[in-house]
Formats: C-alpha cells, structure tokens, sequence
C-alpha cells in the first residue's frame, strides 16, 4: 500500500532534523501498536543519513553488535574497538555526530528496560554533556504507551523534559480511510464503508492488510477475521497484555463490557461486583484505550460521564472476539462470525456518530464537540456542536436509516440544553449512513 497522508507529521520530522544541524535534537513518537511509528520515522528520513536501531529483548553486547553493523552500513565506517555497553556506543554516535550529523532512530526504546535500566541514566548524563556540541537528530519510539509516559514525563524519571518534540501518531481521519477505500474501490456500497472504518478504525496496519488482499466490503472483512491463522484473531491479547501485566484479567473484562455497551461505572461494578475506580482511572489516563465523555456544557465537577474504547479495532475485538474467545479457542469461527452479523447494524451506529463527530472536528468550525444527556440517560442528543465565536449550534441526530428520524422529538430531546444556549442560533440536523 502506497503512502498515505502523513504530511504533517514528516514536516515535524524533518524540522526536528534541520535544526539538529545547530545542536544535538531528540523527538519522541509515540502511537499504539500496528499504527505506523517505524515507517513513519523510515519514511521521513528516507533521504539522509539515518541509523535504525531495534531493541529487542536480548544480552546488551548482542544488542550493540547489531548496532554496529548498522553503523557500518548507513555511515560507511568502521567502528574499531570493542563496545559491551549501549551507553559506550552512545557516546561514541555523539561524538562522531559533532562533526557529521545524521539521525538516530531507536524503535521500541522501552525494551531498554528489559536488557539494562540504567541505559536511560546514562543516556541522560551523556545527552546532557554532548547536546550543545553534537549534531546527531534522535529519535526515539515506543509502543507501550504507559512505558513511553513513564520515561519522559514522569520527574522522577532520568530523560524527563529532555526530548524537544513528542507526536503522537494518530490513525487516519475519516476523510484519509474513505479516499483510501473509494480510490481501490469506487463503488464501494455506503455500508460496506461504514464496517470498514467501524472495524479498522484507520489503524494504518489493519487498513494495510485489507487494502494489500483486496478486501474492503464487510464480508471479505470478516472473512480475513474469522479464519484459521488470522493474524487478527489474538491482537487484542498481543498489543495489551504486556500492557496490563498480571491484571489483565480484570482490565480484559472491564473493556468486554464496555464494548458491549456497559458504559456507567455503575453498571460495570454491579457486574463484575467490585471497586473499578482506579482500573478506569489507568485504562484512561495511563494506558490511553478508554475515554470518558461528559455530556456537552456540564460542568466541569460535574460526575455523569460515559466511557468508551477510543479505538475501533479494540472495540470490535472485544466485543466480538474476546467476548466469544470459548467458540474462538475451538476454531469454531463460523459461529462468532454469524453473531457479528447479527448484531452488526446496531454495533455500528455509536461509530456512525463517531464518524459525523470526527468530520465535523475536522471542519474546523465547533470549539465544542460531544454528546448530551441528562440523569438516567434521558433526553439523548447524539451529536452536539457549538460555534461560539459566531454563536451557533448544531443539533444532529444520527440514525442508519434517515426515514427514522423524528423531527419533533429530537426538538423536545433539546429544549433543556436550548435553554443553556440561550441567544444561539440553533440548526436542527438529521444525518444517516446515505450521507457519510
């Protein structure tokens, strides 16, 4: 699959290295796994001089013997000496960076932690001696989210407030997954493109893998996911069980329920019968898979909030996959598929309106974005959009089928929150699967 749409986020790159020129730049990427990281960072750099080192979870003196191969190849040089320690070859990138600059990438910079946890120490004391006088452009990025916070945010930790740049690489928008989808296949049915962006959630390497076998309507989607060998079937336990550590369990069932539509605190500790306050706290503040969501204009103690998976595929496997895992560990995929089916239309109207939400953010028109409710779910508007700079507001109603839309009723859903905009000029909107 050719390139797609990352044009913001190489020109941070590039700058980033241009101005490692002057003095010694480090960028962190960051990104959940499948999303891109590594060919965005190639890709960017695939004009200059650039080292790509992996880590990988082996002795320090292997790691360093493939870092020198590497350096052999892409500076053309041969490094003499023996190096056992990746601070040693640090220093030595540092000092050859003062009078040739070039880029070092380091993927899966959190492994470091698994081969030798005094790396980060060293690397600070050695960045913070050579970075006004070394000219080498750093890059540095890490899959597991949590990791990659705790090393460069948290003030305790040695790299804290040294990286110049962070991006954080997000899936393709809206607008990039159907331009993708629509040039491969130009007919492609209203709902067959809503499934994929329900399932894909523009993940770049699931929409790689569908676009590289040419499936795109829901039946070739759910026929690459429901096989023996799916290369899909186990990704939610492989991206998050390293994540989540010995508590996976509970972490795994909170999410089921919340992809199947359990959505309160309350709810889900009524289930699992148990305090789940502090797991939603990491779920959404330190893992970064699950967001909370108050409706529009509460205030800002207010404690209605909603919880959500923020990614598609996540959701999807676990309310499809996980939830059914007895049928999947006996292959029985036939089965979970024909449930999928079932259940699929009203699965995929909350990403309907996730659709709507994230076109109308990309307008640029709204400084605020949401949905509204009232105390026992009462008086539902699913899309909410204010202008305050020119005092409008957009009221929508999203239904898969637009002859299901009650005009009146949406009207009598918003009068409470009409009166909160008092002076704004309202617009009333019905939008459906016909108008994505």
């Amino acid at each position: 699959m050719e390139f797609y749409n990352r044009e913001r986020e190489i020109k941070l790159l590039e700058d980033a290295r241009n101005l490692s020129e002057k003095s010694a730049r480090m960028t962190v990427i960051t990104g959940r796994r499948r999303i891109g990281k590594t060919t965005l960072a190639i890709k960017a750099f695939e004009k200059y001089r650039a080292l790509y080192f992996f880590v990988a979870r082996k002795s320090e003196i292997l790691l360093c013997r493939e870092f020198i191969e590497e350096i052999e190849l892409k500076l053309n040089r041969r490094v003499m000496g023996e190096f056992s320690s990746f601070a040693r070859l640090f220093e030595y990138l540092l000092i050859q960076a003062q009078t040739e600059p070039f880029t070092l990438i380091i993927d899966e910079f959190p492994e470091f932690s698994q081969v030798n946890k005094s790396v980060y120490s060293e690397m600070q004391n050695l960045w913070d001696r050579y970075k006004e006088t070394s000219r080498i452009n750093l890059v540095l990025s890490g899959s597991v989210y949590s990791m990659m916070r705790k090393i460069f945010e948290n003030e305790k930790e040695p790299l804290f407030g040294r990286a110049n740049e962070r991006l954080n690489l997000q899936p393709f928008n809206v607008n990039v997954i159907r331009s993708i989808v629509t040039t491969e296949v130009p007919d492609i049915s209203k709902a067959d493109l809503l499934a994929f962006y329900t399932i894909t959630g523009g993940v770049a390497k699931y929409v790689e893998l569908f676009v590289d076998k040419d499936k795109f309507t829901f039946d070739q989607v759910l026929s690459e996911i429901f096989r023996e060998s799916s290369l899909l079937i186990d990704e939610g336990k492989n991206i998050l069980i390293e994540e989540f550590g010995k508590d996976y369990t509970v972490y795994f069932s909170i999410l089921s329920l919340i992809a199947s539509s359990k959505t309160s605190r309350s709810e889900i500790e009524s289930i699992l019968v148990r305090d789940i306050g502090g797991y939603l706290d990491r779920l959404e503040n330190e893992y970064n898979i699950i967001r909370s969501i108050k409706p529009v204009l509460s205030k800002p103690g207010g404690r209605i909030k909603k919880y959500f998976i923020d990614d598609n595929f996540l959701s999807f496997w676990f309310r499809f996959v996980y939830k059914y895992r007895s049928a999947v560990e006996i292959g029985n995929f036939n089965y979970v598929r024909q449930i999928v089916e079932r259940d699929f239309d009203t699965y995929s109207g909350i990403f309907l309106e996730k659709y709507f939400r994230e076109k109308l953010a990309i307008s640029g028109r709204y400084t605020r974005l949401g949905k509204y409710w009232e105390r026992g779910n009462r008086n539902e508007l699913d899309i909410v959009a204010i202008d305050d700079l020119h005092n409008k507001a957009l009221i929508a109603e999203v239904k898969t089928n637009k002859s299901r839309f009650r005009p009146k009723l949406l009207r009598d859903n918003a009068q409470n929150l009409i009166n909160k905009l008092g002076g704004y000029e309202i617009e009333f909107k019905s939008l459906s699967l016909e108008d994505i």
